[in-house]
């Protein structure tokens, strides 16, 4: 091995844009990294910067940037395992989801936008991933209302499948799995939090119970839902 290839970074798939937007076009969430579809700062007549219009001015480039992306890709439908490929802006839009002309605009589409270079296999593979990761969160389902109630599973999704434009995993069933403990564990932590702050704030234990002693609504919550898919298991 030369010394050059030897001091190489490793070979990491690199996005600079995940969204997830619904049949009109609309962003439901997603994330811009690096320099893409940033404005630059203005300053004042003293050579401040204004942090307030530079936001604006970035929110508007990304509108625009999602409007010509949704004038290239409305009324495709992609399957979630053969991503179809589109070029905005010199930029390479690889998308899963959506819905054909007829069908109505319910689906979402998951949307990678990858920097010049990159290349559209490995794009169409990470999409493919998150997709089908987002599917499994939604019980099968990738409707916009859907995706709506579900939101704050939806941005876990994308911070486990992404880190700052460097991607970290691709593979469907891991990234629900990881998405669904980090929830749980959030979950916890803000009862522990709630406990701390008011006291145990517990229910007595009903109709779900077996258990003695109170327990907080979340728990109560949790034990219900495993006492039913423990049934539909065994019917």
């Amino acid at each position: 091995m030369s010394l050059l290839t030897a001091s190489m970074p490793p070979l990491l798939p690199k996005v600079d844009a995940i969204l997830v937007l619904d049949g009109e076009g609309n962003r439901l969430a997603g994330k811009y990294y690096g320099d893409f579809m940033k404005a630059a700062s203005p300053t004042d007549a003293n050579g401040s910067t204004d942090n307030a219009t530079a936001t604006q001015s970035a929110e508007q480039l990304r509108q625009s940037f999602e409007r010509q992306l949704q004038s290239k890709i409305g009324g495709i439908a992609a399957r979630p395992d053969a991503a179809e490929v589109v070029t905005v802006l010199g930029k390479t839009a690889v998308f899963c989801g959506g819905s054909a002309p007829g069908q109505g605009g319910g689906s979402v589409r998951v949307v990678h936008v990858g920097p010049a270079g990159e290349s559209e296999l490995v794009l169409a593979h990470l999409a493919e991933g998150m997709y089908d990761a987002l599917s499994q969160l939604m019980g099968g389902s990738t409707d916009r209302n859907m995706i709506l109630d579900n939101l704050e599973l939806v941005f876990l999704l994308i911070d486990e499948h992404c880190d700052g434009g460097i991607i970290l995993e691709t593979d469907g069933h891991k990234l629900a799995s990881s998405v669904l403990l980090r929830d749980e564990q959030e979950a916890t932590r803000a009862e522990e939090q709630a406990q701390s702050k008011g006291g145990k704030g517990g229910i007595a234990s009903g109709p779900f119970g077996g258990m003695g002693g109170d327990m907080t609504i979340a728990q109560a919550l949790r034990q219900a839902r495993e006492q039913i898919l423990s049934n539909l298991n065994q019917n």
